[in-house]
């Protein structure tokens, strides 16, 4: 595991957390003593898109008409 002091973490922090994120952390050291070990967190997986089903399944054309006969029966309507 490689050990960066504070100086050169500070000029090369986006190098060095961008390798911690691909499974290299690092430990930050002050006068060669180490401090804190740095490394990537276990984040969750992305959120699923709206959409990804696209071309998966179909709606009827009359799915806003569907069943309205049963419900409106259920209802007394149109007696």
């Amino acid at each position: 595991m490689e050990t960066v002091n504070i100086h050169e973490a500070k000029t090369q922090l986006s190098k060095l957390v961008d390798e911690a994120v691909k499974g290299k952390p690092f430990v930050i050291a002050k006068a060669g003593k180490p401090l804190v070990k740095v490394s990537a967190l276990d984040a969750p997986p992305a959120p699923r898109r709206i959409g990804f089903l696209e071309g998966e399944i179909s709606v009827p054309d009359d799915f806003d008409s569907m069943g309205s006969a049963e419900i409106a029966a259920l209802f007394g309507a149109g007696a």
